[in-house]
């Protein structure tokens, strides 16, 4: 999995859920407005339990909200 990023549509979601905040919704997940701020950023990745339960609160598929970016990051535009 070396080389793979995770592509976050979290703020995406946050906005078509009427412009929810990122406190609102640190508050109804259990976690900090940091720890959203960091999963938005891609500086950290959600532990399984909190993908599952972002994902059921917007209502969709957890990999809408998190995908797994398979372009290589090599230095060869990648290649």
């Amino acid at each position: 999995m070396s080389g793979q990023k995770l592509k976050v549509n979290l703020r995406r979601y946050r906005f078509e859920a009427g412009d929810m905040t990122q406190q609102e919704l640190a508050e109804r997940v259990g976690v900090t407005r940091q720890t959203i701020i960091s999963i938005e950023k891609g500086k950290y990745e959600p532990s399984i339990q909190l993908a599952l339960r972002l994902a059921r609160l917007f209502g969709v598929p957890v990999e809408r909200l998190f995908e797994l970016d398979e372009r290589k990051e090599d230095g060869n535009g990648g290649r």
